[in-house]
């Protein structure tokens, strides 16, 4: 588990389109602008986040740049992902946002899944590798965001977390495949201390009925949170993506601005308990 100041959250979903990056990237800077340093890393090889959050793409290496660049047969080093590795306090500051911090993603994570499968404990690589991280206590947040698989990286993830937050959206399929999300949590259970922080549901169009449904249906599962914040379908979120903007930055009067910052507010409560 991570160290007793910084507080990991991964944010994970076997199904496409959950708005987990959205979700991931905003929170990161809500959390920013209510005081806190957040380091975001972004796990997705799609590079949802990367492109969301930075308008100059010679950003640093990505996490995969570091493992893909090991010789052939030698064994992994704690300091793999360090991050001096990425000159994440010069190079990967986004800018002009005070305390947020990235670590890219990129093309190259599809061969992640075969490079971790030469490693050994290949299923806390991250976790090693962001000790220093904890050990420093440079961050009060690490929010990663994982791809919508369950391989062994989305493992590595888990494993490096201490909580999860898993975007659900409020439409006829958005919680396919959430059953399995959870038997694939409960089953690498003695793996890693991740606990579900909550579910949050997410593209909720009020002039359907599946908000509603979908919260009914979230209540028959035992012992999951759902957070009180729920996420409208707007347009400035997409406004903001295509500037490569946080919705806040973009317009911070409109209600998905409002509801992040919400949801924000639930997140450093949580962790207070």
């Amino acid at each position: 588990m991570a160290g007793c100041k910084t507080k990991t959250i991964c944010f994970t979903n076997n199904k496409g389109g959950s708005g987990k990056s959205t979700t991931c990237a905003n929170l990161a800077f809500e959390l920013t602008s209510a005081g806190k340093k957040v380091l975001l890393i972004d796990g997705d090889k799609t590079e949802t986040i990367t492109q969301e959050t930075v308008t100059d793409k010679s950003v640093p290496e990505s996490i995969t740049g570091k493992i893909t660049e090991e010789p052939a047969g030698e064994p992994m080093t704690e300091d793999l992902l360090n991050l001096e590795g990425f000159k994440v306090n010069s190079e990967g500051v986004i800018e002009g946002y005070e305390n947020l911090d990235l670590i890219p993603s990129s093309t190259l994570m599809s061969q992640i899944e075969y490079e971790l499968f030469t490693m050994i404990q290949r299923e806390y690589v991250l976790k090693k590798c962001l000790r220093s991280i904890y050990e420093k206590e440079l961050y009060d947040y690490v929010l990663i965001d994982a791809p919508p698989t369950l391989g062994t990286w989305v493992i590595n993830i888990l494993c490096a977390a201490d909580y999860v937050i898993v975007p659900v959206e409020a439409s006829p399929w958005g919680l396919f495949g959430l059953a399995n999300m959870f038997d694939f949590l409960n089953g690498i259970s003695e793996m890693t201390e991740a606990k579900i922080m909550g579910v949050l549901i997410t593209k909720v169009d009020e002039r359907k009925n599946y908000y509603k449904q979908t919260r009914e249906i979230l209540a028959g599962y035992d012992n999951i949170n759902v957070f009180e914040t729920f996420i409208h379908v707007d347009t400035s979120v997409e406004w903001a993506q295509d500037n490569s903007v946080p919705v806040s930055v973009y317009k911070k009067s409109t209600r998905s601005a409002k509801e992040f910052q919400q949801l924000a507010r639930e997140v450093m409560d949580y962790g207070s308990r």
